[in-house]
């Protein structure tokens, strides 16, 4: 059975959701994968999911990091599959992730903010962007709504 490489990109969420964020990775390249086999947890300003392998096969390349932003649409994934059903995603660039769409850099320093941290620090009339004295407990020593939560009812004290 011939195998070929496919370009997995990243879930639409529907109309609402303009991004989401990586949470966790449970595969790596080179991991052989099962259709329905959950490989990552990603989430929006909604909530947490589990993206699960869209065919079986081999992680070529997962060019995508926990705490990662990623725009809907984007490369989440190379797997090389023989599942004829997903020909047409097949990749232009098999194998080549120069190709691939790149996350715009941030700074090293910067903290990196849950949707749904980021919705409660606005609701508060701060600006995430500004505070750099809030803790990051959450996944990936990323700011969670519970930081957010905890830092507000700190400065009411």
């Amino acid at each position: 059975m011939a195998t070929f490489i496919i370009d997995v990109p990243v879930p639409s969420m529907g109309a609402t959701v303009s991004e989401l964020t990586v949470v966790s990775l449970k595969t790596k390249p080179g991991d052989r994968v099962v259709k329905g086999q959950k490989i990552a947890e990603l989430e929006s300003d909604k909530s947490i999911f589990e993206y699960e392998a869209p065919a079986d096969g081999t992680v070529v390349a997962l060019p995508v990091k926990p705490g990662e932003v990623l725009q809907p649409g984007a490369l989440f994934l190379r797997l090389e599959t023989a599942d004829a059903s997903l020909r047409h995603l097949e990749s232009k660039a098999a194998g080549d992730l120069a190709a691939a769409p790149a996350a715009p850099a941030k700074p090293a320093a910067a903290l990196v903010w849950t949707p749904r941290a980021t919705k409660l620090a606005q609701e508060a009339g701060l600006d995430p962007a500004k505070l750099t004295d809030i803790g990051a407990t959450g996944p990936g020593g990323r700011v969670s709504g519970d930081d957010v939560t905890a830092y507000l009812a700190a400065r009411k004290s």
